[in-house]
């Protein structure tokens, strides 16, 4: 017989069952938060970082009459690309544009490729550059003759950012640098990236 301190068969399973629907509910927040989680930081694509990462003079040739100006240079360069991702990017085949004052003097291919997960894949180009186009640039004699000649880069990666083998985005980069190249050290100086 029941007593009034005693709780009864029924309000004991009653309890057990509104403690076990507390934790199932509990159970489901914490799975819900963590794929939350999850989600928010490792599934989220990232924008990439292409660079040029250093570049050297391997040849110059310069003529600096008022009558025709021109240069020649031929460039080593190397082009970074970061992926900050969880996942493989690959990218397509693209062209590295140089120009001189708005007037494109060069260009390179950058072949098609992957970079890995939070790594950074690093490509190797040789540019050669010829003012052809710009020789009728005003500034061009005083550029030649003050030694220092500011070329810009400019290269954009059309490619695919891949988690897990399963998810694939679609990701672009682009690159927009800027140098001096000394002609009297036949260096490059002030390598700036946007």
């Amino acid at each position: 017989m029941p007593t009034g301190n005693n709780p009864s068969a029924p309000a004991i399973r009653q309890k057990r069952m509104s403690n076990s629907l507390c934790y199932i509910i509990v159970g489901i927040i914490l799975q819900t938060l963590i794929v939350l989680v999850f989600v928010l930081t490792i599934m989220r694509i990232r924008n990439l970082k292409v660079r040029v990462g250093f570049a050297n003079v391997e040849n110059l040739s310069l003529n600096s009459s008022s009558n025709s100006p021109s240069f020649s240079i031929k460039l080593g360069a190397q082009v970074a690309i970061k992926n900050r991702n969880f996942g493989q990017y690959k990218f397509q085949r693209s062209n590295a544009i140089v120009s001189y004052r708005g007037n494109e003097v060069g260009n390179a291919v950058i072949y098609e490729g992957r970079a890995r997960a939070r790594s950074t894949k690093k490509v190797n180009v040789t540019l050669n550059l010829n003012s052809e186009k710009a020789s009728r640039s005003a500034s061009l004699v005083s550029d030649i003759n003050a030694g220092k000649i500011t070329l810009s880069t400019y290269a954009r990666l059309n490619g695919k950012v891949h988690l897990f083998k399963v998810i694939k985005r679609k990701k672009s980069a682009q690159m927009n640098c800027t140098m001096d190249v000394n002609t009297q050290t036949k260096a490059i100086e002030n390598l700036r990236c946007k």
